[in-house]
């Protein structure tokens, strides 16, 4: 009869003589209440001596592809898992690090986001407004509205209303991502940060953001208008040749435009958190999107795609009732109703879609610098040495460490 809590006695064999008992010095059994490791033949409930305790993968585990002795970069069952102070883990990241990471920057700092963005758009979406009602008003041609022909005053003063409404657009769109670019990398670390910090921070960055921009759509007006240029002079001489040029050239033109979407991914947040100039920070973004193309593409665009349904769904009912109320009524008070419903479903949609896509980008930005230049290493050190109640700036200057 076996002891309670000791394991049961050792089947022996007939040659040694051990009849019940393990032969002199056998290690071979753990403590009671081991788990059990079956396949192990004649012992259930305990393992092979030499077996590793659990938690540890079994003899002659290769590891994950990448990372030798180590599991999946997602911590799975046999995986470290890896410091994550903030919202993502300091290692190579996945796709659904980078856009739950997204989601989880707004969470973590809702009045810095949400909050900021409110502000930003709901002021630009404002302005717009009242340029476009500003020459309908004065001249009284609300019709124009319902596609109604205008006078040249009004068809003038839409136009210049349209003009000063991009501008007005672009500009808070550039100070928007690069105040919320400052508020993710700031979330890397779990560190928050204010509306008026966030202001600070970006506000010395805001003219090179805005050269960047300009570059980037000169850089995309230019091959449209070789292409329309080219395909309407073929079109004067015979419309055959202008199908015939305006296939491929659409095509390359198509090709071109997402080469540059991708490969300058990268230079808003690298002129924030690098504090790059503009021409350093587009050959930057070239040379970490470069190893890795087909991945930052991908992972973009879905990240837009996303944004984009978001934004649609949400904007779709005011933006639908509005545009009925506008054919369907000709009174002004209507009219500036269906307007104001128009501008509060396209507020609405960049309001809850602006943080994710800036967040998606710069945690994109973030993962190639970890694989392209071990960042993560960087990353770690930084904040493993920051100490109890250090300010939430303290970590800023990490970004500025980079490969050369």
């Amino acid at each position: 009869m076996s002891n309670p809590g000791y394991p049961p006695p050792y089947p022996g064999d007939s040659q040694s003589g051990y009849q019940g008992y393990p032969p002199p010095g056998y290690q071979g059994y753990p403590p009671p209440g081991y788990p059990n490791y079956p396949g192990y033949a004649g012992y259930p409930g305990y393992p092979p001596p030499g077996y590793p305790p659990p938690g540890y993968p079994p003899p002659g585990y290769q590891g994950y592809p990448g990372y030798p002795g180590y599991g999946a970069p997602s911590a799975g069952q046999w995986g470290p898992q890896a410091l994550k102070p903030g919202v993502i883990p300091l290692r190579p990241l996945t796709m659904t690090d980078i856009l739950n990471g997204a989601f989880a920057y707004i969470r973590a700092n809702p009045k810095a986001t949400l909050g900021l963005t409110t502000i930003v758009v709901v002021i630009a979406q404002l302005v717009v407004l009242l340029l476009e009602i500003g020459p309908l008003a004065a001249t009284g041609e609300w019709g124009v509205l319902r596609g109604e022909e205008a006078s040249s005053a009004a068809a003038l003063g839409s136009s210049a209303s349209g003009i000063a409404g991009f501008v007005t657009t672009l500009l808070s769109s550039i100070v928007l991502s690069g105040m919320l670019t400052v508020i993710v990398g700031r979330a890397v670390f779990g560190a928050g940060i204010t509306i008026g910090e966030a202001w600070e921070r970006v506000r010395g960055r805001l003219l090179p953001l805005i050269g960047y921009t300009l570059l980037w759509l000169l850089a995309v007006a230019i091959p449209v208008f070789v292409v329309v240029f080219v395909v309407a002079l073929a079109a004067e001489l015979s419309g055959v040749v202008a199908f015939i040029l305006a296939i491929p050239l659409g095509l390359g033109l198509v090709a071109l435009l997402v080469y540059l979407w991708t490969v300058l991914s990268f230079a808003p947040p690298l002129i924030v958190l690098e504090r790059l100039g503009v021409f350093p920070s587009i050959a930057r973004s070239v040379r970490l999107v470069r190893g890795d193309f087909w991945r930052v593409f991908g992972i973009r665009l879905l990240a837009t795609i996303v944004a984009g349904v978001v934004a649609f769904a949400v904007s779709i009912p005011f933006s639908l009732t509005g545009q009925i109320l506008l054919f369907g009524s000709e009174s002004t008070p209507m009219i500036l109703f269906a307007l104001v419903l128009v501008a509060v479903g396209g507020a609405i949609g960049q309001i809850i879609t602006a943080p994710f896509s800036a967040g998606a980008v710069v945690l994109l930005y973030t993962d190639r610098r970890i694989r392209a230049e071990a960042f993560d290493l960087v990353l770690q050190t930084g904040a493993a040495s920051a100490p109890p109640g250090a300010p939430p700036g303290s970590t800023d200057h990490l970004w500025l460490t980079r490969q050369t």
